[in-house]
């Protein structure tokens, strides 16, 4: 079932992008109605735009509670804006989703909503973030792999990068990782996984930041920091090209959360949320840093 968009007639030829006269909160691009949520600051112009995306099964309501991500968007400046995902889903690359079997463009739709939105609220270029849970944190990972002309950071939390999918961005990005070595859900370590749209081939949390580094230019590999508090664990590769860094925390005994966030399932299915270590707050610092 298509729980959040319309299938609209398209005239044949037509171009597949935003209608000046869509309401607020919607979108048209690719024949779909699309929406979303967005939530600005109040008093002074904002500094940078955020994506906050949800994970599966989840919608773009669902995932402003979750992450609570107003209340740090308003603390820094930033415009925040909730997608909402067709099936409750992304087309991230794995092929499992319905928006991926269907051939649905969410690259494409997100890029014209950054778009959109940095007009509405005049962001100024290399001021637009992504972060998001599950197959948020995959999709944000794609958006940056396809279009880093956007896109300056990334925060991806409990999702990774499918098998296959291309990364060749084009120019470097910024990258905070933060995933739970217990994730029951998205292995930490990677391979095989079964997810709301089926079963697909991820790459390891480690890897993908591995990958980051390279595909930035890192001088060298991620080199672990000094402890944090508690089960935290942060691996750093800095200097990279462009003045980018590449960070992968590691939750150790994490589940398949939003560390510190407000998750309604039972810790018996998801496993436990860390309290070590706030995602909304540590992706808000990252990207104020490159603001």
């Amino acid at each position: 079932m298509l729980a959040v968009a319309v299938l609209l007639g398209v005239v044949a030829g037509a171009p597949a992008n935003a209608n000046p006269a869509d309401p607020p909160g919607s979108l048209s691009y690719g024949g779909w109605q699309r929406t979303y949520q967005v939530h600005a600051p109040v008093g002074g112009a904002p500094v940078a735009l955020v994506l906050n995306l949800h994970g599966a099964g989840m919608s773009s309501g669902e995932q402003a509670a979750l992450t609570d991500y107003n209340a740090v968007a308003d603390q820094y400046g930033f415009v925040v804006a909730y997608p909402d995902g067709i099936d409750l889903s992304w087309a991230d690359g794995r092929g499992a989703s319905i928006p991926d079997q269907q051939g649905i463009d969410d690259v494409g739709f997100l890029a014209a909503l950054i778009e959109r939105l940095s007009a509405e609220y005049g962001i100024a270029p290399g001021r637009v973030f992504v972060t998001g849970m599950s197959a948020g944190a995959f999709m944000a990972n794609r958006l940056a792999c396809d279009r880093a002309d956007l896109i300056s950071a990334i925060a991806p939390v409990a999702g990774t990068l499918g098998v296959g999918v291309p990364c060749a961005p084009s120019r470097p990005v910024s990258v905070l990782q933060i995933h739970g070595t217990a994730d029951p859900v998205v292995p930490y370590t990677g391979g095989g996984m079964v997810g709301r749209g089926g079963p697909s081939e991820i790459l390891s949390a480690p890897a993908v930041a591995a990958l980051w580094a390279a595909v930035d230019g890192c001088p060298g590999p991620l080199a672990a920091q000094a402890p944090g508090p508690g089960e935290i664990q942060r691996s750093v590769a800095a200097g990279c090209a462009g003045g980018t860094e590449v960070a992968l925390v590691s939750i150790d005994g994490g589940g398949h959360t939003w560390p510190a966030g407000r998750f309604a399932l039972a810790a018996a299915v998801v496993g436990p949320t860390s309290q070590a270590i706030n995602a909304s707050q540590a992706s808000a610092q990252f990207f104020a840093a490159r603001v």
